[in-house]
């Protein structure tokens, strides 16, 4: 539920980078369904989609409006900005063989377009500006994840360099969203009746959050952020073997391995990060490494409730979360959320 951002988009220019992706969707849907925007403009370099989009969406009907770009191309975001009140970088190139084998293009779109969008923003004086990290930039091992934290370490520091200006940058990252193009969920649908899934380890373990979960999240971080915070929501977890009992009870499980760049169990949260980080009832910030406003303060006033300092040695890992989802869970998870 959209709580703490209240009618804050209301009669606002909101701008979504990736807007024709799965999340730009959902968050269309979502702050037309919740508030009133002034503009909402969907940016993206796929105009299939953007065509898609407008036969649910038509310009005439809403105040969608649907821009063709790419994040690379600095003159046509900072020309799409204008008037912006609000942005949400949601583009990225997110396949990690894709980036491992194109290693360059990543940095591109991922690092280099991250820099377009914060100098863009600054340029046309946009408000607020909050940017989707992943999981895998925590302690990253593969080149998707090294780009993505980049792009983090690029957004809080641009709080450190935007003068007089009423603009603040904040980062929220999470772990795989359940259903989305390309994770297990769907391929162990597609490969339900074939008498046996492939899964790479029985000890695998992953963070799990609905799309709709994740859009509400950004929703709630933007009607609060203070400017230079990574927010991190708790979530529950789940077991690969129980991903594939809730999908398929009577398969056989057929170990493959662990592929390149992949992790046995997701991190959001490294046992260094921690030692900068509060916790609140619904979610961690991590803090800006370079001071931006009193500690003290936003630790009390916020959120409603007052945030706690993390313990030495803390890591938030998806092997070690108090909240594992049952297959019974994950049975009706799948059912309500994946189409």
């Amino acid at each position: 539920m959209v709580r703490e951002s209240f009618n804050y988009f209301d009669n606002k220019s909101i701008l979504i980078t990736g807007g024709t992706g799965s999340f730009g969707q959902e968050f269309v849907e979502v702050v037309l369904k919740n508030f009133k925007p002034r503009k909402l403009i969907v940016f993206s370099r796929d105009e299939l989609k953007q065509y898609e989009m407008q036969q649910r969406w038509p310009i005439n009907e809403s105040p969608i409006r649907y821009f063709l770009g790419d994040v690379r191309d600095y003159s046509r975001l900072r020309m799409a900005m204008k008037n912006v009140d609000i942005v949400v970088h949601a583009a990225a190139l997110k396949q990690v063989p894709a980036a491992e084998y194109n290693p360059f293009e990543a940095v591109k779109t991922n690092i280099i377009g991250a820099q377009n969008v914060i100098d863009a923003s600054i340029e046309n004086d946009v408000n607020r500006i909050i940017a989707l990290s992943t999981d895998k930039a925590a302690s990253p091992i593969n080149l998707y994840g090294a780009t993505k934290l980049t792009s983090d370490k690029l957004f809080i520091a641009a709080n450190n360099y935007k003068g007089e200006k009423d603009i603040k940058f904040s980062v929220v990252r999470y772990g795989n969203v359940l259903g989305s193009r390309g994770s297990v969920v769907p391929f162990f649908i597609d490969k339900k009746n074939s008498g046996a899934l492939p899964i790479t380890d029985e000890r695998m373990t992953r963070f799990t959050i609905t799309l709709r979960e994740g859009v509400e999240f950004v929703l709630n971080c933007i009607g609060k952020m203070w400017g230079g915070e990574l927010f991190v929501p708790i979530i529950p977890s789940y077991r690969i073997t129980d991903v594939a009992k809730a999908i398929a009870p009577n398969a056989k499980l057929k170990i493959i391995g662990i592929r390149p760049g992949e992790k046995l169990h997701e991190e959001m949260i490294s046992e260094t990060d921690s030692l900068n980080c509060l916790k609140f009832k619904e979610y961690f910030v991590i803090l800006p490494s370079t001071p931006l406003w009193d500690v003290e303060k936003f630790r009390k006033d916020s959120n409603s409730d007052i945030g706690e300092f993390c313990e030495m040695g803390f890591s938030y890992n998806s092997e070690t979360s108090d909240d594992f989802l049952t297959v019974e869970q994950l049975k009706d998870l799948i059912k309500s959320n994946v189409k």
